[in-house]
């Protein structure tokens, strides 16, 4: 597979390196630095960043805040994540965008598709943070919508895990991988992939999705030079 436009989703707690909590910044580097070479490439590029690192707005009613106001600190926690990407690329040479879905004038421009799409065409880095700017709703959703709205070839999952299993690799040593899968497959057998509004999302307009491990050097590089890594759902 070839791609001209991808939308990179990295969940935050892929951020956490060998820390416990936050940002490691050798795994920041990392993902700048691999970002940077598929630029290269030619390959425009849109990244959204989860915010679980820090604080995730579904876990808010356990330590008793209403969830919708814990849905919007969780927006903000994504936008943490994305000014850190942001600072480490521009750093080493990248020219990004940081665009949300809640306006925070100082720090970033306000979500719109034409000027997105814009910034792409220019050879802009473009990142999304604050979900959508509203409730109830996750990254996964996010990355799903703004993917179809930019008209990405593919959704690229970034996680810690290389790819779709039978069952939770962490806990169950006889899971079996899926190198391919469809997208009726995944609903037949429960896979636990995306929330099923993100993942319906690009079942309905075609979307792909490579679920990879984020954390492996060179593994995105690998899928944009056409090697088949973690996962396709097709």
């Amino acid at each position: 597979m070839k791609f001209k436009r991808i939308l990179l989703k990295v969940s935050g707690e892929a951020l956490i390196g060998d820390k416990n909590y936050g940002i490691d910044p050798l795994q920041l580097e990392q993902y700048s630095n691999e970002i940077k070479e598929i630029k290269r490439k030619g390959v425009e590029i849109a990244i959204v960043i989860g915010g679980g690192n820090i604080f995730r707005g579904i876990d808010a009613e356990k330590s008793g805040i209403e969830r919708v106001q814990g849905d919007y600190m969780g927006m903000l926690a994504t936008l943490i994540n994305c000014m850190a990407l942001q600072s480490q690329l521009e750093k080493i040479g990248c020219d990004t965008r940081l665009m949300s879905g809640v306006n925070i004038d100082q720090v970033c421009e306000p979500f719109i598709r034409r000027r997105a799409i814009r910034h792409l065409e220019k050879g802009r880095i473009v990142i999304f943070g604050a979900g959508l700017g509203k409730p109830y709703f996750t990254t996964d959703s996010t990355a799903s919508l703004r993917a179809i709205e930019i008209e990405a070839n593919v959704v690229l999952k970034g996680t810690r895990v290389d790819g779709i299993y039978t069952s939770d690799p962490e806990k169950d040593k006889n899971a079996k991988k899926f190198t391919e899968i469809s997208f009726e497959d995944v609903y037949k057998n429960n896979l636990s992939i995306m929330d099923m509004t993100a993942f319906t999302l690009c079942k309905e307009n075609k979307l792909p999705i490579i679920v990879f491990d984020m954390n492996k050097p060179k593994n995105l590089i690998s899928i944009i030079d056409g090697k088949k890594i973690g996962t396709l759902v097709y």
